[in-house]
């Protein structure tokens, strides 16, 4: 299973408390409808407003989006449907959020694990790859599905063969491309025709009186009327009469009012849309007048989360070559893949992750008449590769006329197999293209053609595996053009970033060799120095290090989870938590069809009532807990325990099948749980026994602070001014810029400075600085480092992390715990080991690791000066 990150989780939290409220106000206004017969023909109360104006006044909307109206959405029979936007960047993982956010709706929203959900993208290259992973039964896509369904998962194309039974019975997913649903499209319209391979959607034929109730039921069905009315056995009818869940890939893309109509014009029950860059409609743009959309966005993740989190390779390097031979710009971009490739080889042998770092190259020409001179051809660019070695099998083109990627060996660009290093192009690898082994893109064309380099730029950003290697060549990408101005190749890097929802790193582009000078790129990368009373101080951090045998930086895996001891899992509270009644375990999910001879009758029975004999899939069980339990033996055992005491309880192997998804989810639960508990007892059990230690050392494990930093500001940034509006003057490093912090940030920093006991304080750069590992996966990167001081002399460092109150949950929980209980094992290290330098400092210093809320930081932080340690006044 993929890993989940924080900014998911925050999005996924945020889903959750947005269904609840709304299946809260649905129901209200169910009742209301229901008591009020009066109200029968006026239309029907919009919850979906409600719900939303709850979400604003509880402060859960995204603060950037506080002054944008709710826009309500009604389906084609005028129903109100819940609408809402994930803003997520290229790169953050939008099917991973809509696979679990479809999962959500389903069993929260919907209380049921059957369905149908119709999935809508908007080209081929994101259909292709979209459905290639839901089919495979291996890829986390599709075993979170099954999960949530219990394994009953059908994936279907619009040609596919569409049974009534199988959405009573299963969780239907039918992949759609946006054009595909354009009733204006000669292709589309197909989908409104009789079909015979849509069943049981339609009363029987000759039944008039059934067609009439239908039409009376959903007004807005395809039919005949020649003689009386007759519903169409369409797939346009099926979806309107199902009335799915819709996921809306790549959401800014179908903002149009034909997009608009057709989409909801298949009666979807909840529409949720993921884009980068949510679009909303201005009037002039709508074709009805007076008529405005807004996206209604529900989480707005930036482009920072992704980068803190390791999902994108940054900074971008620049490197614009100003010569007038493109060949020569080509064997710069050959040298840089070279030096990244021996990381990669380095970095496989010693952590054993496949990385094969590729090559985009964007040229003029690629039509097979259209090789002239003056022009940069891709076959020209083919040709100069194999000069220094590459082989006819690693180059791939990919143009209108011609795709290598689409042969068989080359579908899986990740696979160790795969040999292409070099993918040439002019503008083709665009959304939906996905390869994170991208690295260097040589923008052979980029003076004749920026609007094409701007969109690949978004095709080198993606981090290999979603997770940091800790080498800069291997966590960066680079970007090198050949004769074109700076500026301009700057600015369209920008709009680039923008384009794809991480506008607010935009600024975060460097040379390509840091030891240049930034103007080359128009000063956007500034390198900033101590300031001179703290120039040849040596400051060190205590890192967590693991000191068994050769002393060494904690590491999640190898020393705490590898340690868990799975066998002998007492499974008894799983099972006693478990309902004991079918009936009541079945309120979770329920299926809700319409009667197929009385479409006004609505049925609504238990999910595992539907005449099917179910088996307990043990092997489907013990792969869905392997993420946590890693030994598949140990997982059938615990498995096997837990079935047997819930057949102890009464559960017979029809009720088990029938069960088999809620019985899997309650199991991780308390695995994960059980997990995490294990892991903090012996973090904790190894800190006491001092073979975790946090402490100064006198070998040479320490963090040191570096003499200088690289940051990226525009050309026009200001430094940041104190309260009185003067400068900063005690941080560490100057100048610190208003664009590298936030306004929360700012305020703290503002407050530091103005403190006559502190000597100096630090912005902390998340992944790029210091970071402290808990018994977590994810290591803790406080915001601020600072030192308080007497007459020269350093008494206390403080680590400080600072959270908004939103954030306020386990994770906040967890920062705490970890931080306060390094803190009270802290101590400096007494003997000094033959042939070491001492630590420059003195050794009465201490270390303080803090959580501190924003909201509490105006009295935590002057309470913290205002004592010093040991009682010192």
């Amino acid at each position: 299973m993929f890993r989940q990150l924080h900014y998911q989780d925050r999005v996924l939290s945020a889903l959750d408390w947005h269904l609840d409220h709304l299946k809260e106000y649905k129901a209200k206004a169910d009742r209301l409808a229901e008591n009020n017969p009066e109200l029968k023909h006026l239309p029907p109360i919009d919850f979906t407003e409600a719900a939303w104006k709850e979400m604003k006044r509880c402060n859960r909307l995204p603060a950037s989006r506080h002054h944008v109206p709710f826009s309500p959405r009604r389906d084609g029979c005028n129903r109100p449907v819940p609408n809402a936007v994930l803003k997520v960047p290229t790169g953050g993982g939008k099917t991973w959020l809509a696979v679990n956010a479809l999962s959500c709706i389903m069993g929260r929203y919907l209380e049921r694990n059957t369905g149908f959900a119709l999935w809508i993208v908007p080209n081929e290259a994101i259909y292709s790859q979209t459905i290639r992973n839901l089919r495979d039964r291996r890829h986390p896509y599709r075993k979170l599905l099954d999960l949530s369904a219990a394994g009953r998962v059908l994936i279907l194309e619009k040609t596919s063969r569409l049974i009534e039974s199988d959405v009573r019975t299963r969780l239907c997913v039918m992949l759609l491309m946006l054009q595909s649903s354009n009733r204006q499209n000669r292709e589309a319209l197909k989908m409104f025709q009789d079909r015979g391979d849509v069943h049981g959607f339609c009363p029987p034929e000759g039944d008039h009186e059934a067609h009439r109730g239908a039409f009376a039921h959903t007004p807005n069905l395809d039919g005949y009327d020649d003689f009386y009315p007759v519903v169409k056995d369409s797939l346009g009818n099926a979806l309107r009469i199902i009335r799915p869940v819709v996921i809306l890939d790549e959401g800014h893309r179908a903002t149009s009012d034909l997009a608009h109509s057709t989409i909801y014009g298949f009666n979807p029950c909840f529409v949720l849309e993921l884009t980068a860059t949510p679009h909303d409609m201005k009037l002039k743009e709508a074709k009805i007048p007076r008529q405005k959309r807004n996206a209604n966005v529900l989480v707005d993740v930036s482009g920072r989360e992704l980068e803190r989190e390791g999902m994108i390779k940054m900074p971008i390097n620049l490197d614009p070559r100003q010569g007038t031979d493109w060949k020569s710009t080509l064997h710069a971009a050959i040298e840089r893949l070279d030096r990244i490739r021996q990381e990669s080889n380095r970095f496989r042998a010693d952590s054993h992750r496949h990385i094969r770092p590729l090559m985009l190259i964007q040229v003029e020409r690629t039509g097979t008449d259209q090789r002239e001179a003056g022009f940069i051809h891709a076959a020209d660019v083919r040709e100069q590769l194999l000069i220094p070695g590459f082989a006819e099998d690693e180059i791939a083109i990919k143009t209108a006329e011609q795709n290598d990627l689409k042969q068989p060996e080359n579908q899986d660009l990740l696979s160790p197999t795969n040999r292409i290093r070099a993918i040439i192009t002019k503008q083709a690898l665009q959304e939906g293209w996905d390869c994170p082994f991208a690295y260097v893109l040589c923008a052979l064309a980029a003076s004749s053609n920026l609007k094409s380099m701007t969109q690949l730029v978004g095709r080198i950003l993606r981090q290999p595996h979603s997770r940091k290697t800790g080498i800069p060549a291997l966590d960066e990408c680079f970007v090198i053009t050949h004769h074109a101005q700076t500026a301009l190749v700057v600015q369209a890097i920008k709009r680039g970033l923008s384009r794809d929802g991480l506008g607010d790193l935009a600024i975060r582009i460097s040379s390509a060799d840091e030891e240049e000078d930034s103007d080359r790129i128009g000063s956007v990368s500034r390198r900033i120095l101590r300031r001179p009373e703290h120039c040849k101080t040596r400051i060190y951090l205590p890192k967590v290090m693991h000191t068994q045998g050769e002393v060494r930086e904690l590491d999640y895996v190898t020393d705490i989870v590898a340690h868990i001891d799975w066998r002998g899992h007492d499974t008894s509270r799983t099972a006693e938590r478990i309902p004991r009644n079918a009936q009541a375990a079945d309120t979770q999910m329920r299926r809700i069809r319409i009667d197929e001879r009385n479409p006004e009758i609505l049925h609504d029975r238990p999910s595992g009532a539907t005449g099917e004999v179910l088996e307990f899939d043990r092997t489907h069980a013990v792969a869905c807990i392997l993420d946590v339990v890693p030994n598949p033996f140990v997982g059938w055992e615990i498995v096997e325990d837990l079935l047997s005491r819930l057949r102890a309880r009464g559960f017979d192997d029809s009720l088990l099948g029938r069960m088999e998804g809620h019985v899997i989810e309650e199991l991780r639960k308390d695995l994960l749980v059980e997990r995490d508990r294990m892991a903090e007892e012996r973090f904790r059990r190894e800190v006491l026994a001092w073979r975790v230690q946090f402490r100064l050392r006198l070998d040479g494990n320490n963090w040191k602070m570096p003499d200088h930093l690289r940051i990226a500001a525009p050309e026009d940034s200001q430094p940041m001014a104190g309260k009185s509006g003067g400068p900063l003057r005690k941080s560490l490093f100057h100048p610190i810029f208003d664009n590298d912090m936030n306004r929360e940030e700012r305020e703290v920093a503002v407050f530091l400075d103005r403190e006559k006991t502190l000597a100096w304080w630090h912005r902390n750069v998340a992944r790029k600085q210091y970071g402290i590992q808990g018994w977590n996966r994810n290591r803790i990167y406080p915001d601020f480092i600072l030192a308080t001081g007497r007459a020269g002399r350093t008494e206390r460092i403080l680590i400080l992390e600072t959270k908004g109150d939103f954030l306020d949950n386990l994770d906040t929980d967890y920062k705490r715990e970890v931080l306060s209980f390094l803190t009270e094992h802290f101590r400096w290290e007494d003997t000094l080991p033959a042939g070491r330098v001492e630590i420059v400092g003195n050794t009465g210093e201490t270390v303080q690791a803090e959580l501190v809320l924003m909201s509490e930081w105006k009295t935590r932080l002057p309470a913290f000066f205002a004592h010093p340690p040991d009682g010192r006044d």
